[in-house]
């Protein structure tokens, strides 16, 4: 199950299938993001593709001696613009592929127009969705429900993601929801949907226990997003963006102009893929390794390597060093920009703060430590709501609760009122009256035990306490001990042995920290495969957007293998 490959193998198989010669990539707003994730266009070119158009684009040169591969969402715009092109074909012969299911209907509007008689296939290829990491994928949508509900059009587009996902790994599982979730249900309702009207598409070999869809609701967990993170890709997203494997680098003080913005892709960056799920202080040292390993080629220039600041000077001396190495100079740059940003807002005492309030259940100690961060001047006011945003989760009914004096406190710091709104919104978003489950206080005596002895033994990492609530739902899972009655079955089959391929998919958004989880089960679980996808990728700047499209904040106040079809079911 590994997501990446199935969107990569598409990709090479409808290059191969349109044979030797020339050829123009044709693909709209979404697939250019899908294609991208996977195959750099270096790559792409030595298999002959030497040109890459939008479908949208106004302006395309007729170009005869081209053959066209043509990657498309089925959508009526798409549609409209293929019939177009069909009428007055640029290219030679066209190869059609849509990312899903296709109507016979517009396969006979496409036909129709061809009366050049262009077109070689149409066909569908599954690849619907953003592959990120081998085990986590994305749909790209923020904002996806209105209060509580699906926004229609957002529910579309997620079923239909969801479903490729599900052609592309090549399973046809049984579902689970999350009770609590209004919206998650009705997901699993759309899925299940397509999965019987479709039914040929899923008929793939049973295995002997089926896979398992389970989708969750961010609601149920609003602390995973709003926390700062210390693991490398988590950190960059956090506290730079990452957004297709882009990071804008525009704005770093004195930055080069070939590093305004840099690709982080493990597909292609050695150094990325080995340490992305490492933490801050080891990326550090691993960098100052590698450029050691140089120097030690360079014996007569030998220079202490103390600081980031000494790394950034070495490399800017070397351009022989940059030539051959762009990756490293890409990471000193990435690693020296997120250093800076951590002393300037004082982030690993505002971390420690937030991790406290995550994990611990001392009331006066984390007010106390909240109140004295919300005094410093460095903490910024970004970082002051989102503290007061988890302390108003964890204490939210507790009886010395003091979230109007915190309010008041970030009134008097300057923290602006879009930001002390979201307080409230935050808590009408994920508190405890919309939470299927109990965040904060372990009730079995399993977990209490657990907690006991963390707290005997001290914390390795004061930074890194804090576990996603995912981690416990799929840990309970995996051991077949998920209670039935707050994740029912949709349907009356249920499943007796425990599962070994599970897709867990989060409405309102999944985050790096869970993906790090679901990777670390993965490597600790024989026999168990699991895949995260989510409507998008989180860092806590577009949860918070999130929240707000959600419309909740109006009521609150200031207080595997390539799986094709012929499109025309012959």
């Amino acid at each position: 199950m590994n997501v990446v490959f199935a969107v990569k193998q598409y990709v090479s198989k409808m290059i191969e299938d349109s044979g030797p010669g020339m050829k123009v990539l044709l693909m709209d707003k979404e697939t250019t993001g899908i294609v991208s994730m996977v195959y750099t266009q270096s790559e792409i070119l030595q298999k002959e593709v030497y040109l890459f158009e939008r479908i949208d684009s106004q302006n395309r040169e007729i170009m005869k001696h081209l053959k066209a591969i043509c990657f498309l969402r089925p959508t009526k715009e798409n549609v409209d613009y293929l019939i177009q092109e069909l009428r007055r074909p640029k290219y030679s012969i066209y190869f059609i592929y849509f990312s899903n299911v296709i109507s016979k209907s517009d396969v006979k509007s496409l036909a129709e127009a061809d009366e050049q008689e262009v077109v070689a296939e149409v066909q569908e290829f599954y690849g619907d969705y953003i592959a990120v990491n081998p085990h986590l994928f994305s749909l790209n949508i923020l904002g996806c429900c209105q209060g509580r509900n699906w926004d229609p059009a957002q529910l579309s587009r997620t079923t239909q993601g969801l479903t490729a996902l599900l052609l592309s790994l090549k399973k046809c599982p049984m579902i689970r929801y999350q009770l609590s979730s209004e919206a998650a249900k009705r997901l699993a309702e759309c899925v299940k949907q397509v999965i019987t009207k479709e039914y040929e598409l899923f008929e793939f070999r049973r295995t002997e226990v089926p896979p398992l869809l389970l989708i969750l609701d961010r609601c149920d967990d609003a602390i995973t997003p709003l926390l700062n993170q210390w693991t490398y890709q988590a950190m960059v997203h956090e506290l730079l963006g990452i957004n297709n494997n882009r990071i804008d680098l525009s704005r770093v003080p004195g930055i080069s102009k070939d590093l305004r913005e840099v690709v982080l892709s493990a597909e292609n960056d050695e150094f990325y893929a080995n340490n992305m799920y490492l933490n801050f202080a080891e990326i550090g040292s691993n960098i100052k390794n590698l450029m050691e390993d140089f120097q030690k080629r360079k014996p007569k220039e030998q220079q202490k390597l103390e600081s980031i600041a000494d790394m950034k000077a070495f490399v800017e001396n070397y351009p022989q060093f940059k030539k051959m190495s762009g990756t490293v100079s890409k990471h000193v740059t990435v690693v020296g920009e997120l250093s800076r940003l951590v002393s300037e807002r004082n982030l690993l005492e505002v971390s420690e703060v937030e991790q406290e309030l995550a994990c611990q259940n001392d009331h006066s100690s984390a007010l106390q430590n909240v109140k004295r961060l919300l005094q410093n001047p460095k903490v910024t006011e970004f970082d002051a709501a989102r503290l007061v945003m988890l302390y108003a989760l964890h204490y939210e009914r507790h009886s010395s609760n003091s979230l109007p004096g915190l309010i008041v406190d970030l009134r008097n710091k300057g923290v602006s009122e879009k930001y002390r709104k979201l307080v409230s919104a935050v808590v009408e978003y994920g508190g405890k009256r919309v939470r299927g489950s109990d965040l904060f206080s372990p009730k079995d005596a399993v977990a209490i035990t657990k907690q006991f002895l963390k707290g005997l033994k001290g914390v390795e990492n004061v930074y890194t306490q804090h576990q996603p609530f995912l981690h416990e739902t799929l840990d309970h899972l995996i051991k077949g001990r998920l209670k039935e009655n707050l994740y029912p079955y949709l349907g009356p089959s249920t499943l007796r042995d425990r599962p070994q391929d599970i897709i867990v998919f989060v409405i309102g958004g999944a985050t790096y920290e869970e993906a790090l989880t679901v990777y670390n089960l993965n490597r600790t679980t024989p026999g168990v495969r699991i895949v995260l996808g989510g409507t998008t990728v989180h860092n806590t700047k577009s949860f918070l957007e999130e929240v707000l499209s959600s419309g909740l904040h109006s009521r609150g106040r200031e207080s595997s293998q390539v799986t094709s079809r012929s499109a025309s079911r012959r």
